[in-house]
């Protein structure tokens, strides 16, 4: 079946301009365009248009989605088993919010009592399972699994004051390496502040603490694009400049 543009976009759930863009971008081209120069858009399309929109839901930025999508030995079926465990998973991570939520809420009303502790079980399950998810495989490699294991049972038996100063020094943190940015010296006042800040960030989290561990994850921002991304919100460059920083701060020369 082909549809235009505008009944494509229906279906879809988007916009025309939308379609446009992708379109423009190399994303989403049509099947053809007919005599009078409407996109008509046909089955394989559409099925591309799923995934895109798959990949969009799950967070993936349009540059990497055309690298998937448009890559010859791209598997249509892998894909979607892929997206269905992604899915299945955001799933139980909002079912864990869910039944956080529902029990202060029996709490507040007496029907039961609740922890300090147990008000954010909810959210340190879906910090470390998305830390697992997208970084775990690195990390494990690095540092090993006792590390990780230890790391992750730190960050869930945090106590509820304990887990509010580690998301308010995550804050200060990226606060303060954007400042450092702005003076441009990685090894001036400012970026070793920051460094400073995360090496107390770490502590949080991390059983133990070296400098030399410090230095090799800093490196590992710069060298793997999921680390970066972290960082980049914060300005262009910041993964590299914070690694600079810290590399300063522990003494490490290249």
């Amino acid at each position: 079946m082909e549809y235009t543009i505008q009944k494509l976009a229906h279906i879809a759930g988007v916009s025309t301009r939308t379609l446009r863009y992708y379109d423009e971008i190399g994303l989403l081209e049509p099947a053809r365009k007919n005599s009078a120069g409407y996109r008509i858009y046909g089955g394989r399309e559409v099925d591309k248009l799923q995934q895109i929109l798959f990949y969009r839901a799950l967070g993936m930025d349009l540059g990497s989605i055309k690298e998937i999508v448009n890559n010859p030995s791209f598997d249509g079926t892998a894909a979607l088993q892929a997206h269905r465990c992604q899915l299945l998973e955001r799933r139980a991570q909002l079912d864990r919010l869910i039944h956080t939520v529902e029990g202060t809420i029996s709490a507040k009303e007496g029907t039961i009592s609740m922890s300090d502790s147990e008000k954010f079980e909810g959210f340190k399950k879906e910090l470390i399972e998305d830390n697992e998810q997208r970084y775990g495989k690195e990390v494990r490699e690095a540092y090993g699994d006792d590390i990780v294991d230890q790391s992750n049972a730190k960050m869930f038996n945090m106590s509820e004051a304990q887990y509010e100063e580690f998301m308010a020094t995550e804050k200060r943190l990226l606060a303060k390496l954007e400042e450092a940015m702005e003076a441009g010296n990685a090894s001036g006042p400012a970026a070793q502040e920051a460094a400073a800040l995360h090496k107390e960030w770490l502590d949080f989290t991390w059983p133990s603490y070296s400098k030399e561990a410090h230095a090799g994850l800093a490196q590992m921002y710069v060298d793997d694009p999921r680390f970066s991304a972290y960082y980049e919100k914060v300005r262009s460059g910041a993964a590299k400049f914070l690694r600079d920083a810290i590399h300063v701060y522990v003494g490490f020369h290249q």
